[in-house]
């Protein structure tokens, strides 16, 4: 045990750098490992093939009996699936990215600013990255609602979307001190991500399995960078709200 105290000195000075002893570092980092053990779970039943049951159970569910071209419900909820899956294309994020990027520096919050450009823009390269290396064929079941034109995983709509709505309510919540404001803009961001991926199962140009994949590695995405954010934030490297 003596050989082993300077080793558990090092470890707790490095946790109280990292403020591990609170609330916000912690349970964004926290966060972080559980989202990407599940992600890689996901991925290796993926590989192995163990998911291919489920995904098609699911995704035949969604369709009418005896036409899979026709999901079910009545056409007006399918265009509004078509449109709240809009919301998770990349034209929009980028759209709510940029003016939230410069609303942040109107106000003098330049530093944040960078960091939602860097937290959005990296989640974007790291949901390309993982398309070309798993190159996983979208699903032929059923015809697709939208165009797609990537790799299907993981889902690029419910990984970004959880990457910037995610982000961006955290960044708001944040500035707003009473706490149903905060649970509102948190409640916010995460229905719109789920909203999102499961518009992409529904109109069938995802697996199940990917948009889980996605919004797993979107939210590990977005809670590694709020936990670099708080820690920049207490440095006074980038600015409080």
């Amino acid at each position: 045990m003596d050989r082993l105290a300077p080793v558990f000195s090092r470890a707790r000075d490095l946790g109280v750098r990292l403020r591990l002893n609170e609330a916000g570092p912690l349970i964004s980092l926290a966060t972080l490992s559980l989202f990407a053990w599940i992600f890689v779970e996901i991925a290796g039943e993926v590989i192995e093939g163990d998911v291919t049951r489920f995904d098609r159970t699911l995704l035949m569910a969604l369709r009418s009996a005896g036409d899979p071209s026709d999901p079910i419900g009545p056409r007006w909820f399918e265009e509004a699936a078509r449109d709240v899956t809009g919301l998770g294309g990349t034209t929009v994020l980028t759209f709510v990215t940029l003016a939230a990027t410069a609303y942040l520096v109107m106000t003098g919050k330049t530093h944040a600013a960078l960091l939602v450009l860097v937290a959005v823009g990296g989640g974007m390269l790291l949901s390309t990255a993982l398309k070309l290396g798993f190159a996983r064929p979208r699903p032929d079941l059923v015809p697709h609602g939208v165009r797609v034109y990537t790799a299907s995983f993981p889902s690029g709509h419910a990984m970004l979307s959880a990457v910037t709505y995610l982000t961006l309510g955290a960044l708001l919540a944040r500035v707003q001190p009473q706490r149903r404001v905060k649970a509102f803009l948190l409640g916010l961001a995460i229905a719109l991500t789920v909203l999102i991926g499961m518009s992409r199962v529904y109109l069938g140009v995802h697996w199940p399995s990917d948009v889980l994949a996605g919004w797993c590695g979107g939210a590990a995405w977005a809670s590694l960078c709020w936990f670099v954010a708080l820690q920049l934030q207490r440095r006074g490297e980038v600015e409080r709200g």
